[in-house]
């Protein structure tokens, strides 16, 4: 993929004219579209296309106190009539990285926290937290017990109940899966996890980790539909560089646009290789079956 776009027919790949971002969440908000991306920073896009120039806003979250590196992972989700960043980052009281949830009025920011400090258990390196509200209108957030702190460094996934107002967890996290339990993962790895509700009736989970060729996107499926679980795992991916024959990438979302059309919003590649930095690409998908599939019409 080196142009601006790739294949005809239903859809087509658009590479973001963005130069650089890790991590992009994808909002779109009375016509304008959002790209969140590691470093806490935020793009705007006015143009009505995904394959516009994005204006860069900088910095749209008021620093927490204790928040020092690894501003990782933004996610702005639409809850209440406000919306709400569900991040991570390494806090200088707990010596580890934690989510935790920020507010603001408007999708530029300023995010403030809600809390006091992140959400996740103190002694836990937690990163990449998602949001979910089930059925009953009970909001979860899912999130990453990262690797680096796992007695068997292989991370898992995780998710605890949230209070109403997203302040703190009601429950106590439980585990949903290892990365070791996915047949085609090669890596001890739990990245990047969002979730979509399936018109069968399941609940899906994004998910990243490594296949043979690289940093790559799998589905997780709670066929009950319930967060809890019980999760199995589909297969094909719904990225990997053997699809593309170029660029690994992952970290995926999923995102309506303003033709009606999902897409798929990963970077690519995971490192900056082959001439090219980690920039946000778009895949449009279509769900089938109860699966999320490319949306690219015939070869």
């Amino acid at each position: 993929m080196n142009g601006s776009a790739k294949n005809a027919g239903a859809g087509v790949i658009v590479e973001s004219t963005i130069e650089q971002l890790r991590d992009p969440c994808i909002l779109y908000e009375k016509g304008v579209y959002y790209a969140y991306g590691t470093g806490w920073t935020c793009r705007k896009n006015t143009s009505g296309s995904l394959a516009g120039e994005w204006e860069d806003l900088g910095v749209v979250v008021k620093i927490p106190p204790h928040a020092k590196t690894n501003f990782w992972a933004p996610e702005v989700h639409r809850y209440r009539g406000r919306f709400w960043m569900f991040t991570t980052y390494y806090s200088d009281l707990t010596g580890h990285r934690g989510c935790t949830v920020l507010v603001s009025d408007s999708p530029e920011g300023p995010f403030e926290e809600v809390s006091d400090g992140p959400l996740t258990p103190k002694d836990w390196d937690s990163i990449d937290g998602t949001f979910w509200v089930d059925g009953d209108g009970i909001p979860w957030m899912v999130f990453v017990h990262e690797w680096t702190s796992t007695d068997d460094h292989v991370g898992r996934m995780a998710v605890a109940k949230l209070s109403e107002d997203l302040t703190h967890f009601v429950s106590e996290p439980v585990e949903l899966f290892r990365a070791d339990d996915a047949p085609w993962a090669k890596n001890g790895v739990t990245d990047g996890c969002w979730m979509v509700g399936a018109s069968d009736g399941s609940l899906l989970m994004l998910w990243s980790n490594w296949d043979s060729e690289g940093y790559c996107v799998g589905v997780a499926r709670s066929a009950s539909g319930r967060v809890e679980g019980p999760w199995t795992h589909d297969h094909p991916l719904l990225y990997s560089k053997s699809m593309t024959g170029k660029y690994d990438g992952g970290h995926g979302m999923i995102f309506e646009a303003a033709d009606g059309k999902r897409y798929l919003s990963i970077h690519s590649p995971n490192s900056a290789s082959a001439g090219r930095k980690e920039k946000p690409i778009f895949i449009p998908v279509k769900e089938e079956n109860g699966s999320l599939k490319w949306d690219l019409g015939e070869e």
